[in-house]
């Protein structure tokens, strides 16, 4: 190396060195860091009584409504106000410091909140005229790969934020969006209440693994920022509540890592699964058969994908070779491969068949969902009486020194001006003596669309 190269070498060398010294200086969070006032933080968000109690008691049937009613907007402000976050931080933050008093508080006030928000969510399903599982709902039966990742980094968000001097109220807020503990509990309770156990334990499972997540995020943030470790006068009592800790941490964590394993591993398979069956449409592998569907359940021993061809048959040649490209080029070595046919398209007359044989399974089909149609529209009709009936009563015995009898259902009215149907709905009211009051009728026409949510009633006199 002569004397040039070598220049350039240490010039480089110096440069590379500067910029890392920057970019170190960038990451740096201890000088920001208010570690007493963080602990105080913690372990007064752990306390559960009082205001805490009320709070927790409002944010459930918020997020209950908001599950029941399908709207994302009331979910959010109700994770906004859960003080959920705080036993699970306190359970961090114990164990990072080895606290054991604050462990077993942690522990205590976080199973009184599960049991009170599961029975406040149970018993408010269990009132709701609505039972049908929403999106928003359904999104929270099964936990994803996704959900663990979004736990552990809004945990370390949440705790680097909280640790600051001036904590960043719009971290700490985003952190309770996005951690979502309130929405798994109330769905866990739509689970009791409607006695779908398959919905609680998946909800309950999504709820232990954010809780876990949170937890794990607030422990190696504390012992990164180097908070003080919990000091024993007693050697001895100091070795058993180490011990203790680190038994308890164990025991909580293995079966997590299993479930963390098991999440990720129906991760992949999915994606797997939907990259193969993807290839195939595009690559056109099956020559003149078409993928109109497929199913895929995943089982920890033998899960299962199943292909919905129409076309020319498929020979069970074929099939092998398609279980073979699963297995060597998708890591796919387990998964069971099905191929249902609902036809094959030859020449000639055949065509003709199949085609009948086709528009047989399409008329099927088009049953099968006027059913389930005809099954909503029942549904939401037996809403709506049970909803007119209670605004019937309310009328009734608001307004009983004028109103002998009431009834509320909904009319088509049909206007020949302007040649369009409505549908409104009719209040029907015999008065007593036969003698209209009009304060009366105009208090309705004007509170009752207000609380149907309809822009008007027609309100007719017997």
């Amino acid at each position: 190396m002569n004397q040039q190269d070598s220049t350039k070498h240490r010039s480089f060398k110096v440069l590379a060195v500067a910029v890392w010294r920057k970019f170190k200086s960038l990451l740096i969070i201890h000088d920001d860091t208010d570690i007493e006032a963080t602990i105080a933080s913690i372990q007064r968000s752990v306390e559960f009584r009082g205001v805490n109690l009320w709070i927790l008691f409002f944010a459930v049937i918020i997020a209950s409504i908001g599950l029941n009613v399908n709207s994302t907007a009331v979910i959010i402000g109700a994770m906004l106000i859960s003080p959920l976050m705080g036993p699970i931080n306190g359970i961090g933050l114990a164990v990072g410091t080895f606290d054991m008093k604050l462990l077993q508080r942690s522990f205590r006030n976080l199973a009184i909140m599960v049991v009170i928000s599961l029975f406040a969510s149970t018993v408010y399903f269990v009132l709701s005229p609505l039972s049908d599982a929403q999106s928003e709902l359904l999104a929270r039966t099964r936990p994803t790969i996704f959900d663990v990742l979004i736990a552990t980094f809004g945990g370390l968000a949440g705790i680097v934020a909280a640790s600051r001097k001036e904590q960043p109220f719009t971290v700490i807020s985003g952190v309770a969006i996005a951690t979502a503990l309130m929405p798994p509990l109330c769905t866990a309770g739509f689970g009791l209440a409607t006695l779908q156990f398959n919905y609680f334990f998946g909800a309950f499972y999504l709820f232990f693994i954010n809780s876990f997540f949170i937890a794990l995020a607030t422990f190696l943030m504390v012992r990164y920022l180097k908070f003080p470790i919990n000091k024993f006068v007693d050697p001895k009592r100091e070795k058993i509540v180490k011990r203790s800790i680190m038994f308890f941490t164990i025991l909580v964590m293995v079966p997590s890592l299993f479930t963390a394993i098991s999440v990720v591993r129906e991760s992949a398979f999915n994606s797997q699964v939907i990259k193969f069956v993807n290839d195939l449409q595009r690559n056109e592998v099956l020559k003149d058969s078409q993928i109109i569907s497929y199913d895929k359940i995943y089982d920890k021993k033998s899960p299962t994908l199943t292909l919905t061809i129409i076309g020319n048959e498929v020979s069970p040649a074929m099939v092998d070779t398609l279980r073979q490209v699963m297995v060597n080029d998708y890591s796919l070595a387990s998964t069971q491969l099905r191929v249902r046919q609902t036809s094959h398209i030859i020449t000639g007359g055949d065509q003709a068949d199949v085609l009948a044989g086709l528009l047989v399974d399409r008329e099927q089909q088009i049953r099968d969902k006027d059913v389930e149609i005809q099954q909503l529209k029942d549904s939401i009709q037996m809403s709506s009486s049970a909803k007119y009936a209670e605004i019937s009563r309310t009328i009734g015995e608001k307004y009983h020194s004028s109103i002998e009898e009431i009834s509320i259902s909904d009319n088509a009215y049909f206007n020949s001006r302007t040649k369009k149907m409505q549908e409104i709905p009719t209040i029907y009211i015999k008065w007593y003596n036969g003698t209209t009051n009009a304060t009366v009728r105009t208090e309705l026409s004007t509170w009752v669309p207000v609380l149907l949510g309809v822009d008007e009633v027609r309100i007719v006199s017997e």
